[in-house]
């Protein structure tokens, strides 16, 4: 993937092979601008957006930045033509989906000038974007933070059986928050990767600071999937997540699930900084970060230590 040749950066015109992940409640256009003027791509999380507010945050990135940016959309979101319309009004260039099949709405999209990646969990999904017609996939393993794959395949496991599933421009996730770890996606055939944990804690994520500062302290341990009976999501220990533990274990319905979690829990954990009540929704790759830095400063660190560790 040297960082000037890679398909990635052909596809989406950006200078490193670098894509920020559209986080609910942490991607906003301070976030996505940031990534896309230090040369990657960042992308707005419309998962945790209403359509105006969407609007709002795509008119002020315009204003932000002038490098490629996109828009993260899962396939689930309930008011999902109002969103498209939005995005083709703005003439939004590029559109990251997940949570869903991407046949549908892939053809909409491109037909408005859009390129489009999607998110996958396994190397079936993989050929079935490229049946869809996507123009890009992007392989998460489970160490991802928030909503994830039923498979529970590894990073490591996943690019490479993605790799030789598809011919499509291929980006890794879950787990990478280094220049270290972007060079071992690299090795197993990714052309880009995509980095959500680390951006998450930055300077200019939309998180609350209580959720970040309790980020902080967790460790390689502290955090697990749960929620399979709903969708699987990957959660830092606190209380709430000790009552989802318990309640699992003990075989609890769906509707008991659904009762513990109560109204917005993603939005009380990571937007209002309830880290006692709220879900705490992030990856493993958290055990490595010490410190809330700026986007660019991470974004130099990622580039230099990737440059010392590429492979010629």
């Amino acid at each position: 993937m040297s960082m000037k040749s890679s398909r990635i950066c052909e596809l989406f015109g950006i200078e490193y092979p670098i894509i920020a992940g559209g986080m609910v409640w942490c991607s906003g256009w301070r976030l996505a601008a940031a990534v896309s003027n230090a040369g990657g791509l960042g992308l707005i999380g419309a998962g945790s957006m209403h359509p105006e507010t969407l609007e709002e945050h795509i008119i002020k990135m315009k204003s932000a930045t002038d490098k490629p940016w996109g828009v993260n959309l899962p396939l689930m979101y309930p008011e999902i033509e109002n969103v498209v319309d939005i995005l083709v009004r703005h003439g939004v260039k590029i559109v990251f989906t997940s949570a869903g099949s991407p046949k549908k709405l892939t053809p909409r999209l491109h037909e408005a000038g859009m390129k489009v990646a999607h998110v996958v969990s396994s190397s079936l999904f993989a050929k079935k974007c490229e049946e869809a017609g996507v123009d890009a996939v992007v392989a998460e393993g489970f160490e991802a933070g928030g909503h994830n794959g039923r498979e529970e395949l590894t990073t490591m496991v996943l690019v490479p059986q993605v790799r030789k599933a598809t011919s499509l421009p291929l980006i890794a996730a879950g787990g990478i928050a280094s220049g270290a770890a972007m060079a071992a996606a690299e090795c197993l055939g990714a052309e880009g990767v995509q980095i959500g944990t680390l951006f998450a804690l930055s300077k200019e994520s939309s998180a609350a600071d209580e959720f970040k500062n309790y980020c902080l302290s967790l460790g390689e341990n502290d955090t697990m999937l749960v929620l399979k009976k709903l969708a699987p999501s990957r959660l830092a220990k606190n209380a709430l997540f000790d009552r989802i533990k318990e309640a699992e274990d003990r075989g609890a319905s769906v509707e008991e699930l659904r009762a513990i979690l109560g109204q917005k829990s993603t939005k009380r954990g990571i937007f209002e900084g309830d880290v006692v009540g709220g879900e705490i929704e992030i990856g493993q790759a958290v055990a490595g970060i010490t410190e809330i830095r700026s986007v660019a400063d991470i974004m130099n660190d990622i580039i230099g230590e990737y440059d010392k560790k590429h492979i010629i």
